[in-house]
């Protein structure tokens, strides 16, 4: 059958990036505690194209997505990428997916059991002979303002907010990335607001939290210090981006801060934690 996509293209203009976007695939990811989970993955796969070639061939990203499904992580999707680009015979690959996570979260004062949902995403991208890679999670958290409660007689006002966290990993031996844990970045967001969120409370519970919160009041400045301040501690991070953004219970806005953080060339490598 004639490949059309493999034809001449002579209007002299290379593709920066083409592929599928919107892919829902189901897909194992590594769990610390259990070894293996399994989620399903929004995925968008793409490749450069040569000025020369009319097209790309869609379904060999399917192809490569399928066959690699049963193991995605910071070790495995550059492996991932790199296949993408030699079996569309490409300069460039690209892969990003999110996909729900869950961690089992214990009540602080009942003790209770349940199944924390996190927004998590790996990218991956191949060019040239350089290859990069970020996870990111999006940590649930409550926050108490600092300023309502040193103006309040009683009481301050709280809200929801999320902690995006994304790093990128300094290179092991082997040259791939050390393996940084969802985990670990879930709770390092936690740990940087007022309080954290669960999706199971009693009312022991709850009490914890409020009183856990008005001790701990943060702005969302305080919010991104807090992780960036933990999170450089780790020799693995090479590279951070922290974005924190509240849902204002008494503004009709919301209120954020971001910082970008990299480690300085000299202090890279040593041990991880």
């Amino acid at each position: 059958m004639e490949d059309v996509q493999a034809g001449a293209d002579d209007r002299e203009l290379p593709i920066d990036l083409v592929g599928v976007s919107g892919l829902r695939y189901p897909i194992t990811v590594r769990d610390k505690a259990r070894r293996r989970q399994m989620t399903i993955a929004e995925m968008s796969l793409s490749v450069s194209l040569p000025q020369d070639f009319k097209g790309t061939h869609m379904s060999r990203f399917i192809e490569v997505v399928h066959e690699r499904r049963d193991q995605v992580d910071m070790e495995t999707l550059p492996a991932i990428v790199h296949a993408l680009r030699e079996r569309l015979e490409a300069e460039r690959a690209r892969v990003e997916m999110r996909f729900p996570y869950f961690i089992e979260r214990e009540a602080p004062a009942s003790r209770l059991v349940s199944l924390m949902s996190y927004d998590c995403r790996f990218m991956a991208e191949v060019a040239g002979a350089g290859d990069d890679f970020l996870v990111g999670v999006k940590v649930p958290v409550s926050t108490l303002c600092p300023c309502s409660k040193a103006i309040s007689d009683y009481g301050a006002h709280n809200q929801r907010g999320y902690v995006d966290i994304a790093v990128r990993a300094e290179r092991a031996a082997s040259g791939l990335p050390r393996m940084v844990w969802i985990e670990e970045l879930a709770a390092a967001g936690e740990r940087a607001g007022s309080a954290p969120v669960f999706p199971l409370l009693k009312r022991e519970d709850e009490r914890e939290l409020t009183m856990r919160a008005y001790d701990n009041p943060a702005f969302v400045e305080d919010v991104v210090r807090r992780v960036v301040v933990d999170l450089r501690q780790d020799s693995r991070i090479a590279w951070l981006e922290v974005r924190a953004e509240t849902m204002e219970s008494i503004h009709d806005h919301n209120a954020f801060a971001r910082i970008v953080w990299r480690r300085p060339k000299e202090a890279a490598g040593g041990t991880g934690q």
